[in-house]
């Protein structure tokens, strides 16, 4: 059997710290908003990362 190996050279990498799983549905509009937003980023985040740093935005702005 041949063994498949995984590409681990992608530069996003996922928390350090495990957390609970939340899964939000969004509307077209919005995912179209989203990936605007993070192709405005640096690095590029992936679709998750970028809803946890508006998430850590707005939590904070909340203050």
């Amino acid at each position: 059997m041949k063994k498949t190996t995984v590409d681990r050279s992608n530069p996003q990498k996922r928390p350090t710290v495990t957390g609970d799983p939340v899964m939000v549905r969004i509307q077209p509009d919005m995912a179209k908003e989203l990936d605007d937003w993070r192709r405005k980023q640096d690095d590029l985040p992936g679709r998750p990362e970028a809803i946890r740093r508006l998430v850590e935005l707005g939590l904070k702005a909340k203050k």
